[in-house]
């Protein structure tokens, strides 16, 4: 018997539990600490893993005449398990009920709990803007102070992400995103304490109370339920100026991350286009005729000559993500290139002549193709791109593609933004071990949590497009107008074809 395995039985004082374990067992490794561990609190709560506990403490918990069962070889005072999971629940539930009331004294139509924040849940409410009651000189003074440590420690954690000079240092960067997240939190706390909404708004909304990973409470006012938000859109929202912080809060992707993802939409796209051979000419005629009907459509694209210049995105891509040459996206359309390849002919002089020899299916196939090859999504910033029109037109689904790994995204954000990710996706109760992980091994545990969950980070989902500003040619100058979406002009050509 190992030291582990005597004192994972000592979990129980029951000798005949421990020499049943210990005897009956039908294989050796039935005897390993985790299985002995796990057989003997099959049904109670690790107190290190949980967010109650962490909310209601143990001696509260052991008060209201709670069973801990203590493992008594551990140096950590709150080692244990919880025994009754109903009374940790239920004590939770009072303390959060009794915070309530203090919300519903504001004047909030309607108060609700959760013992666990379900983003997914809340994403069906509305959500009223607030407006910034006047601050006192004193509170001015803080928030600016406030203000400029998280700008600060923000921006040096950022020079940390976009320098490529300096050696991984693991105890630095989690020094400086502890600092970075500490200073955010604090500004935001304090900024939420200025918020403030009519009481026309409050009669018709309410608040939400949850408990988040960490065991923390987090209020969520000014909620509309989902079937209130019409009558909310006419009565609550008039009259209430939007609560917007004076300065931009920190982008949640860093520019070389995002520069780093949108090369992966990018290849996707162009997997998805040159299988469509149809959708790369309205693509390309979209991109030619303002130019060549400049009479109609006006000045539509400033300094660019009339010929169609043609850019291939390969390499690039290659060096905006160093993960891409493994990529699903990246294998196929390079499988396509290869193929291509293969066929045209070595010199550059027979290309015209071997052209005019092919098919129809050949051309159009090979044009779908390099028209694929010029896309070029790449972008520092999770903002519209022109890109995603077509990648509505061609219904890309992100997920097919790119899987939240640690070489594709985990190693490059904060231990808080993997607890965040995991939590919305999994659960609290699976993020909470990663908060007291070192950064690999967080990055590891949650890679783990997240496969096969098809989540994607919000870069890989934004769908939003640019407007498009037209001069002259029939509109008026500075007449903003939509853009023509890719979708109409695919129909009218595919009608036609």
């Amino acid at each position: 018997m190992t030291f582990a395995q005597v004192s994972t039985l000592a979990l129980t004082d029951d000798h005949d539990v421990q020499e049943r374990l210990w005897f009956d067992a039908a294989q050796p490794w039935l005897r390993d600490p985790h299985h002995l561990r796990a057989t003997i609190t099959r049904e109670e709560l690790d107190v290190r893993n949980s967010p109650l506990v962490l909310f209601v403490t143990l001696d509260a918990y052991e008060a209201a005449g709670g069973f801990v069962r203590r493992d008594l070889f551990s140096d950590t005072q709150n080692a244990g398990y919880i025994a009754d999971v109903s009374l940790l629940h239920g004590l939770a539930t009072d303390r959060l009920v009794a915070l309530a009331q203090e919300i519903s004294g504001e004047g909030w139509s309607w108060v609700e709990t959760r013992i666990k924040h379900d983003q997914a849940e809340l994403s069906a409410y509305g959500h009223l803007p607030s407006h910034r009651r006047e601050m006192t000189k004193k509170e001015k003074a803080e928030f600016a102070r406030l203000e400029k440590v998280r700008d600060e420690t923000v921006d040096a954690l950022d020079a940390y992400y976009g320098d490529d000079t300096d050696v991984a240092d693991g105890d630095k960067q989690d020094a400086l995103e502890v600092a970075a997240n500490a200073a955010s939190d604090a500004f935001d706390v304090y900024a939420e304490q200025l918020e403030a909404w009519s009481d026309e708004q409050k009669a018709g909304a309410g608040a939400f109370l949850t408990l988040d990973h960490a065991g923390e409470v987090r209020i969520e006012r000014g909620l509309v339920k989902p079937e209130h938000k019409a009558a909310a859109q006419c009565n609550g929202i008039a009259g209430a100026e939007s609560f917007v912080p004076e300065k931009k809060a920190r982008p949640l992707h860093s520019e070389k991350l995002c520069r780093r993802l949108t090369a992966h939409r990018t290849a996707a796209v162009q997997v998805e286009l040159a299988a469509n051979p149809n959708v790369a000419l309205a693509v390309l005629m979209h991109r030619m005729i303002p130019t060549v009907f400049s009479n109609q459509y006006g000045l539509y694209h400033s300094e660019r000559a009339i010929e169609v210049q043609v850019t291939c995105s390969h390499d690039k891509l290659l060096r905006e993500a160093d993960d891409m040459a493994s990529s699903p996206a990246w294998l196929e359309i390079e499988a396509e290139r290869g193929k291509w390849s293969a066929m045209l002919p070595k010199k550059a002089t027979d290309l015209l002549p071997w052209l005019l020899e092919q098919s129809d299916n050949v051309t159009i196939h090979l044009f779908a193709f390099c028209v694929a090859a010029t896309l070029d999504s790449v972008s520092g910033t999770d903002s519209a791109h022109p890109l995603n029109a077509l990648s509505d037109v061609l219904n890309v689904d992100m997920a097919k593609y790119w899987t939240p790994t640690r070489d594709s995204y985990l190693n490059h954000v904060s231990k808080a933004r993997m607890v965040d990710v995991v939590s919305s996706v999994v659960s609290s109760q699976a993020a909470a071990p990663l908060a007291s992980m070192k950064k690999d091994a967080a990055a590891e545990a949650a890679e783990l949590r997240l496969t096969g969950s098809g989540w994607l980070p919000e870069v890989l989902t934004n769908r939003e497009t640019p407007k498009v500003y037209c001069y002259g040619a029939g509109v008026d100058d500075a007449d903003e107008i939509e853009e023509t979406t890719l979708e109409a002009e695919t129909e009218v050509e595919t009608s036609e074809a």
